[in-house]
């Protein structure tokens, strides 16, 4: 059998196909079955994985032009393992190339789950376009989706890719345009254009967006673990990896496409007495609460509901930065410094953007980052959203905070007067806010992600609570189907446990709704039987809005 060659580590002559690990995630508490210690461990299933690559790399497309790479592995409680593969061609990224390898016990093929089936073969690699020519389209781009105003330290360069999303794969220029807004704030587009002939593939936004004790600004007095520092205290938690939260000091990154050339400071808050904040805006310290509970639960949740540890399963901690940049209407997740970073809003549409549902989102855009890396486009980038928003909420419920009990609103704490409606986001019925989408239809590809993630989002509530109106913690949900069905939900417990694993084995960058409803069904096969109740629960709620 030919060669397929790994982009680094060992390599497996005639006989296979290597591959290489980046953070290990471990999904423990899926089935009953089989002891923790009984399971094999990551570096078996690897070695096992490389073997069935091997023996299957023509059923797989696999060819010694590519190069396979693992990002993740699973492994069940009952020994069922399943490998996440990135791929390049002749060296070339793959957008879309990704796969999942599910693999029994004993170490043999059970199946695969695919972003792409087509054949990955090209005549060449040698563009027609120029990569300038590539640049100043996207430069285009980014100044006509912030129309009206000056576009500072504009810079776009593109990399060469190969094209696997959006039909036969094509040779592609990939170019991340950023800038800075008139008030030095950061903006940025990712635009994917054919290498042939010039055309725009696709384009989407690059930051992922929602838009001792302390006394925050939402959520009442909280608990905190800080670390002493000679006489002082700082607002680090060495119990869950090494979070911390700093101040930004209203900096915003001086960014040159990938390469950060500054970045805005994230000093560490310190205090004398390990007491933190005041409860008001105008205490620097106060935000900074906010965001570091808000990350002290969404770690708790994801590590003690689901049994991931830390955003990227390795233990390690993330850290968040607060009053970045000036009446920034926005929060973000940014992968390149592993962060979170939060503005303070214009105190008209927004306020200080530290909400406990805010945090949850944006550490979620993290997860998925480092699982199925749902493209942030289309459907895809729909389904990416909707999975922030979807564990955004859950965090909120499992913190049971009384000053901000959980509801299925998304930003309710930050908006302001200006915005004209009482949340961001609305999950019961998610056309409340006048832009996103109940059900599912062939229009939803051409919504900005945040609105087309109102499918995910309303699927989600449907599953958890069910059809029509009830109130939940004092607040008021109705929630209609598409069809005229009426559903009981199976609770948010069993929500969360269904998305995460179809998330973390079965969704990849190209799923759509209909491979969602794919991944779901699979996943709550896998946690509660084919025939189960809950099984059913999850394909009728697709069924609900529309995605059969």
């Amino acid at each position: 059998m030919s060669r397929i060659r790994t982009v680094r580590g060992s390599r497996l002559a005639t006989a296979g196909v290597a591959v290489t690990g980046t953070a290990a995630l471990l999904a423990a508490a899926l089935s009953p079955t089989a002891q923790a210690d009984d399971r094999p461990t990551r570096s078996d299933t690897i070695e096992s994985a490389g073997t069935v690559l091997a023996q299957r790399a023509a059923e797989l497309g696999l060819t010694p032009a590519q190069e396979t790479k693992v990002r993740d592995v699973v492994i069940d409680a009952d020994g069922t393992r399943h490998v996440r593969y990135d791929r390049t061609y002749r060296r070339l990224p793959v957008l879309g190339g990704d796969f999942v390898l599910h693999l029994n016990p004993d170490g043999t093929y059970r199946g695969t789950s695919r972003a792409t089936r087509s054949e990955l073969s090209l005549a060449g690699v040698t563009p027609k376009v120029t990569a300038q020519k590539a640049a100043d389209l996207a430069a285009s781009l980014l100044r006509a989706a912030h129309l009206g105003e000056t576009m500072k330290k504009l810079t776009a360069k593109p990399r060469l890719v190969v094209d696997a999303l959006h039909g036969a794969p094509k040779l592609a220029w990939q170019t991340d345009a950023v800038a800075h807004d008139e008030l030095g704030n950061p903006v940025g587009r990712t635009v994917l254009t054919d290498a042939a002939t010039g055309d725009r593939i696709d384009a989407w936004d690059t930051l992922e967006s929602a838009s001792g004790d302390g006394k925050s600004l939402y959520s009442g007095t909280v608990a905190l673990e800080t670390t002493k520092s000679g006489s002082a205290y700082q607002l680090k938690d060495a119990t869950r990896g090494g979070t911390y939260t700093g101040d930004a000091a209203n900096k915003t990154d001086q960014c040159l496409l990938t390469v950060c050339l500054t970045r805005a400071p994230a000093t560490v808050f310190s205090d004398a007495d390990n007491r933190w904040g005041s409860g008001a805006a105008s205490d620097r310290a106060t935000a900074a609460v906010d965001a570091q509970y808000g990350t002290d639960v969404t770690w708790d949740y994801y590590k003690n509901v689901l049994g991931r540890n830390g955003i990227a399963g390795d233990g390690k901690g993330s850290f968040n930065r607060v009053h970045y940049g000036t009446a920034y209407n926005n929060a973000f997740w940014d992968d390149k410094c592993f962060c979170m970073t939060y503005g303070d809003g214009d105190g008209k549409v927004m306020g200080p953007l530290v909400s406990l549902d805010i945090a949850g989102h944006e550490m979620s855009h993290g997860v998925t980052s480092k699982t199925a890396a749902l493209t942030y486009s289309g459907e895809p980038g729909g389904l990416n959203e909707a999975t922030s928003d979807v564990f955004g909420t859950l965090v909120e419920f499992y913190a049971g905070n009384a000053k901000d009990p959980g509801d299925w609103l998304i930003g309710e704490k930050v908006v302001r007067s200006g915005l004209g409606r009482e949340a961001l986001r609305f999950m019961d019925k998610p056309s409340k806010d006048g832009k996103s989408a109940d059900c599912w239809s062939e229009e939803l590809a051409d919504l900005d992600v945040h609105y087309s993630s109102g499918v995910g989002n309303h699927f989600a509530y449907l599953l958890a609570e069910g059809s029509g109106t009830k109130t939940i913690n004092g607040v008021p949900h109705t929630s209609p189907t598409c069809d005229d069905s009426t559903l009981q939900g199976i609770g948010r417990a069993k929500l969360g446990k269904i998305w995460y694993r179809a998330l973390t084995v079965y969704m990849t960058s190209s799923t759509d709704y209909a491979g969602a409803r794919t991944a779901t069904l699979n996943a709550a096969r896998d946690l509660y039987g084919d025939d189960s109740a809950e099984r059913k629960a999850v394909a009728a709620a697709w069924s609900a809005v529309g995605v059969a």
